[in-house]
């Protein structure tokens, strides 16, 4: 349970220079958001919104709202750099046609009939993990089981080399770290450094599936080559940022999904046996774990004419940042908001965003969720978290950098 906060204490908030202890537990100050300032302006121009109804509404708007950042992100990375071609470029910042034509190549890739098909490879992948910290008198939930998990799925999606797939987590980690509202100077170096090394890895992987391409039916990188699914082929720049924008994506927010289910659970032991005694209960408790600690806590959208929101004139022009933390918590969608219950339902959280945005991989991302979580708590159901573990830092993306653990 989260303290309450005055209205004057939320009303200065300032994404870009966060009060003390936003960063470790942003709750207290989304629940003054939702009441007080539900449409809060920012120092930049920018807007915070935090309702459920708006950001519902907003992501389902792709005419008034826009997705393409070449503005916002030109004064932030500066223009044609590194981070700047790649954000602009990947499927979740750009719209129509190029989100159309990209969505269509992996939607037709992740169907039902392959995402079943990754089933076991991804049970074989969590139980020889979970081999490895039984051989283990004190773990990291974190390095030695949550964030191995994606990489792999996510490489095998593009069939990456497995003895190339060392620097993937640091790439991707810089690359959407440079996504915060205020970067310092050396995180945006490291940002632009990660997205060239990363480019030149994938231009060298392209090279070689265009001289010997893989099964289109299991292959992304195969089919994002040759276009199969959409209408004409992606350009090479196309090709390459959205090979780093798959591997990102799929990368950190089922990393977080998987460390933010397992800490949920610990801190809320009466829900861990609730669902020990109740193994069905897991698909509802993955929804519960998205929704209490989204791992993406903030959408963006820009206006593209002029907008009232809460009796408010909004320019067109104008950023949103969507705190979809927040709205994960809205009273007037959710009973009983700040208490965690694996069994809630209805349960219309915003954790994968909503409309023709919709995150393309979150059939997947619940698999890996349930199976990651699932097979850990059969295995070891008396895990505990030991002192020490470590918030991931961020204000968009709500994770762990470490959960030390003992697993009996």
């Amino acid at each position: 349970m989260t303290n309450a906060m005055s209205p004057e204490a939320v009303i200065s908030l300032d994404l870009t220079n966060p009060p003390p202890g936003f960063l470790d537990d942003p709750f207290p100050f989304y629940d003054a958001l939702l009441g007080h300032a539900p449409v809060l302006p920012q120092p930049d121009g920018s807007i915070l919104l935090s309702r459920h109804t708006d950001l519902d509404r907003i992501y389902r708007d792709t005419k008034l709202y826009s997705s393409d950042k070449k503005v916002a992100f030109g004064p932030k990375f500066g223009v044609g750099s590194p981070l700047f071609e790649h954000h602009t470029t990947s499927l979740v910042f750009s719209d129509p046609p190029l989100h159309t034509r990209v969505r269509k190549i992996m939607t037709s890739a992740l169907t039902p009939r392959a995402i079943a098909k990754m089933e076991p490879g991804l049970i074989a992948t969590v139980d020889h993990l979970l081999d490895g910290l039984a051989r283990t008198d004190q773990v990291d939930l974190i390095e030695d089981f949550a964030s191995t998990i994606p990489i792999q799925i996510i490489g095998n999606l593009l069939d990456v080399p497995m003895d190339e797939r060392g620097p993937l987590r640091d790439w991707s980690l810089a690359i959407l770290g440079a996504l915060e509202p205020s970067l310092t100077d050396e995180q945006l170096a490291t940002g632009h450094k990660a997205v060239e090394e990363f480019k030149a890895y994938l231009e060298d992987l392209v090279a070689r599936r265009r001289a010997s391409p893989g099964d289109i039916e299991t292959d992304v990188l195969t089919r994002l080559i040759t276009g199969e699914g959409a209408d004409g082929q992606l350009s090479e720049i196309e090709l390459l940022q959205n090979c780093i924008f798959i591997l990102n994506a799929g990368h950190e927010t089922t990393t977080n999904l998987i460390g933010n289910g397992l800490a949920l659970l610990d801190d809320h032991p009466d829900q861990r046996q609730r669902l020990l005694d109740d193994p069905a209960l897991l698909n509802t408790a993955v929804e519960e774990i998205l929704r209490v600690r989204s791992p993406n806590q903030l959408g963006n959208r820009e206006t593209t004419d002029d907008v009232e929101l809460d009796g408010r004139t909004i320019p067109a022009g104008t950023n949103l940042h969507l705190c979809i933390g927040a709205a994960n918590r809205d009273p007037a969608v959710f009973d009983d908001p700040t208490r965690f219950d694996i069994a809630r339902k209805p349960n219309r959280h915003l954790a994968f965003a909503g409309g023709p945005h919709v995150c393309v991989g979150l059939t997947l991302a619940r698999m890996e969720g349930r199976i990651a979580i699932g097979r850990l708590l059969q295995r070891f159901p008396n895990y505990r978290l030991l002192p020490g573990r470590i918030s991931g830092g961020r204000i968009r993306f709500r994770g762990f950098a470490a959960l030390p653990a003992k697993m009996s």
